[in-house]
């Protein structure tokens, strides 16, 4: 688009990194969070949504990977989320988005229309992530 100020793999990274970090600058609906523990690469986060807790971790693969691996809890199943810096092109950046979910043991396949609403709910989502890190940029925050 080329009326949107082009961002750097640095920057589109440190975001990547603040969205781990501080999930209430990405996360709307994100009440709370805590961290669990912090390794050389990695984080683990207790996210809080109202009464429902969620944990996951966060991988570092710098400079163009993160991976965030969600536990299963209660009727909210386990998850995986990897997100990759791609240039194809010269001039070009853009960010991937890989999901997959892992249903409970013996639970219902999603019928489709429920698929459809997490589907764009994680589109939604994403875009939003890449918005905010286009804000935080023209702040001077990253």
């Amino acid at each position: 688009m080329p009326l949107i100020d082009a961002l750097t793999r640095e920057q589109v990274w440190r975001g990547l990194k603040q969205k781990a970090e501080n999930p209430l600058l990405f996360v709307y609906a994100l009440d709370d969070f805590k961290v669990l523990a912090r390794g050389p690469d990695s984080i683990a986060r207790e996210l809080r949504f109202g009464q429902v807790r969620i944990r996951d971790r966060i991988t570092f693969m710098p400079p163009d990977r993160l991976r965030q691996d969600i536990e299963p809890a209660g009727d909210i199943p386990g998850a995986s989320l990897l997100m990759t810096i791609e240039s194809p092109a010269p001039e070009q950046l853009f960010v991937r988005f890989e999901y997959e979910t892992r249903p409970r043991a013996g639970a219902a396949p999603a019928d489709d229309m429920l698929e459809g609403f997490v589907k764009q709910a994680y589109l939604e989502a994403d875009k939003d992530a890449i918005r905010t890190i286009r804000r935080l940029v023209a702040e001077g925050r990253l």
